[in-house]
């Protein structure tokens, strides 16, 4: 990879082998566990109330459909629903997005068997809301001072409200649900993974927050950076909200199989903080190599149809599941 653009290295100096050794995350908190499944809890009570309406049909052979549900602190989450034009829904899956936003459902997913619920996370693209910049480098800091409010927690039970729609929707699937999360999906789907038992499969690529201590200290772009200039000027508060949300010590507790991709070489998300969260995995777990995240190569094309072969293949267990 060239790191010439960029003023620090996106390999950080990292080997593979050096990786794919054990990352110490930040110190636990002790309540760690009580704080996520008391918020798991709430997010069980909430009714959902699904709504959708058809946009399209035949794009791909699939079915587009607007949808929106209910959210914890009554935050309406929009994204798209993907039916199969003809044959039988067998397994379903909510995916998640990067920071870029998401301007419309991926159409070109090998599932043409599922129900796949395109989540727009609280304050982003569809999901915006006047008390939330849409701005990422604003956005990861909303209510970063107060661990109860902080905009990620939020995140991680909307991911949480939209297992919950898919399954009001289609109460069949219950036990043939997976997770598709990239980028900052791929760091909340970590963090909603280790609590929430009806999502049977994952997949998490480049995911971030993880080893948030080590996130804090790697020169990087992106709204990790935007973190680490609010750390300067608030180092204990910081600290003190962050490790409730370190998404390698919350994928401790996943026990799920879950695929991972992660990469060598990254500008916005530190390669170490993504393998921290594979490395915590101690249920079934594959691992695809990215050459690099956030950035074009050579071998992006044919790494992407690779990584989608596998993921073909990891989640047709869901049927059987």
């Amino acid at each position: 990879m060239d790191s010439s653009q960029y003023h620090f290295d996106p390999s950080y100096g990292y080997s593979l082998e050096q990786l794919l050794a054990a990352i110490v995350s930040l110190k636990e908190p002790k309540d760690f566990d009580e704080f996520w499944k008391q918020r798991y809890q709430r997010a069980l009570m909430i009714d959902a109330q699904p709504q959708i309406k058809l946009i399209s049909e035949d794009a791909s052979d699939w079915q587009v459909l607007e949808i929106s549900y209910t959210s914890t602190d009554n935050f309406i989450i929009k994204g798209w629903l993907l039916l199969p034009v003809s044959g039988v829904i067998k397994r379903g899956f909510v995916v998640g997005h990067g920071y870029g936003g998401c301007d419309g459902p991926e159409l070109n997913f090998p599932f043409k068997d599922a129900a796949i619920l395109f989540l727009c996370f609280r304050g982003l693209a569809l999901s915006v809301h006047p008390e939330i910049s849409s701005e990422p480098y604003w956005h990861v800091l909303h209510n970063i001072d107060d661990r109860d409010k902080y905009v990620l927690g939020g995140c991680v039970e909307d991911v949480w409200l939209g297992v919950s729609a898919l399954l009001s929707l289609f109460p069949f699937l219950t036990g043939h649900i997976g997770y598709l999360g990239i980028s900052f999906s791929g760091g909340i789907g970590a963090l909603a993974l280790a609590w929430d038992a009806r999502i049977t499969r994952g997949h998490l690529n480049v995911p971030t927050f993880g080893a948030q201590i080590l996130r804090l200290r790697l020169q990087t772009n992106g709204s990790a950076h935007s973190v680490q200039q609010y750390y300067l000027s608030h180092k204990k508060q910081t600290i003190q909200v962050l490790r409730y949300f370190d998404a390698a010590i919350a994928a401790k507790r996943i026990k799920m199989p879950v695929h991972f991709a992660c990469a060598k070489f990254d500008p916005c998300v530190a390669p170490p903080g993504q393998f921290a969260i594979c490395n915590a995995v101690s249920s079934e777990k594959q691992l695809y190599v990215l050459e690099a995240g956030h950035d074009d190569y050579p071998n992006k094309t044919q790494q992407d149809v690779e990584l989608m072969r596998q993921l073909e293949e990891f989640f047709a267990a869901l049927i059987g599941e």
